[in-house]
């Protein structure tokens, strides 16, 4: 008895800290007496096969780091770095690029544990470098038709050529990146790498497992890609549980129930009647009008469900894409992809540091961004 009412203070001492999760499970639960739907509407709004994929994702990457693998490659790397600019750049370039061709969050789930292992051995700031990442793989992503959802949404919705999409946001993207890159570059200490010795080569690498947590990681994006992410999980869920039953135990089933939840109220907020006549009234042919609706709209119930809400309003895709991807800087439900950085990095105070930088960081990307793309249009 003295365990269980333990466990229980445990469990609701660690509620207290998700108030992302409690706040968008209130909503949801208001929102489903003031409007009720048929279940079925619940169903599509739950986006089972997004959480089967951010499980799946979760599976692999924590595999990788409790195989020692990411603890090696953080050594390599910092060992040949000399300032923490340097590593920064590095890092933010790689969350980037990765993001382009991988998508934004298995980006972060790559790049941000690598981030966390260099900070355990040496005195890279860890959170700053997760806020950063998490600027840059907005700005990576937006570049590519497959970097993101909302890009893919866009893509196959207004049916152009794969280059054109790309050759359309490379303005957006490469302003988005520069703004980055100098922030990197100015925020970071000037200091030098200081290496921990006695953590440098204590990593010892369990190779079946490294090679178990690679080959799903692999799978799990190509299951992704191709519409099977349920599948994936649960292909991945067997072998974990009978191998590797600690990585399963590792796993942050309360990111998980944040995004159900989150998916759920802001899915059902969006199709409020009111939202849809409040939409009605703007005029977005008028390309300020839907660059400051995309963004708006992003920073209320982020950019993935703005896309949808948008998109056959809006009479220039290409134009809502610039918006929505912008508008994924700012509050953290701007971009999920921010959401996963920082629960990735697992710092104190991330949340409240990373608005701190976000939100200047929007209003000054949304100004140059919009600048930029008018000179060229």
């Amino acid at each position: 008895m003295t365990s269980q009412t333990s466990t229980t203070h445990t469990w609701l001492d660690r509620l207290k800290h998700e108030w992302l999760l409690l706040l968008f499970t209130a909503l949801t639960v208001l929102l489903a007496f003031v409007d009720p739907q048929p279940w079925a509407r619940y169903q599509r709004w739950l986006q089972v096969p997004t959480l089967c994929g951010l499980l799946g994702l979760m599976i692999a990457i924590q595999g990788i780091r409790d195989s020692g693998l990411v603890q090696r490659l953080a050594g390599m790397l910092v060992a040949r770095m000399h300032s923490l600019r340097g590593v920064g750049l590095v890092l933010v370039s790689m969350t980037a690029v990765l993001s382009m061709v991988l998508t934004n969050d298995v980006s972060l789930f790559l790049v941000v544990p690598l981030t966390v292992a260099i900070g355990g051995m040496s005195n890279l700031p860890i959170l700053r470098l997760a806020v950063l990442e998490a600027l840059a793989v907005n700005a990576g992503s937006t570049l590519s038709p497959i970097g993101n959802p909302q890009n893919l949404l866009i893509w196959q919705h207004a049916q152009i050529p794969f280059l054109q999409f790309v050759g359309s946001l490379l303005p957006a993207s490469a302003v988005m990146f520069v703004m980055v890159a100098v922030l990197t570059w100015f925020w970071l200490p000037k200091e030098r790498v200081e290496l921990q010795a006695d953590k440098l080569d204590g990593h010892p690498i369990s190779v079946s497992l490294a090679v178990l947590s690679l080959v799903a990681l692999a799978m799990m994006v190509l299951m992704m890609e191709r519409g099977y992410a349920p599948l994936g999980a649960l292909l991945l869920v067997i072998p974990f549980a009978s191998f590797s039953w600690r990585t399963l135990r590792c796993i942050d089933g309360w990111l998980m129930a944040t995004f159900a939840a989150i998916f759920l109220g802001l899915g059902h907020f969006a199709a409020l009647p009111i939202v849809g006549h409040a939409l009605g009234k703007i005029d977005f042919t008028q390309p300020l009008a839907l660059y400051l609706g995309g963004i708006v709209s992003s920073q209320l119930i982020s950019n993935v469900p703005a896309t949808v809400l948008l998109l056959d309003r809006s009479p220039d895709a290409m134009a809502l894409a610039v918006a929505v991807n912008v508008g994924g800087f700012g509050v953290v439900i701007g971009s999920l992809a921010n959401l996963i950085a920082l629960r990735l990095a697992k710092q104190p105070h991330g949340m409240r540091l990373f608005h701190e930088v976000s939100i200047p960081f929007l209003l000054v990307c949304a100004a140059v961004v919009y600048v930029v793309m008018r000179l060229l249009a």
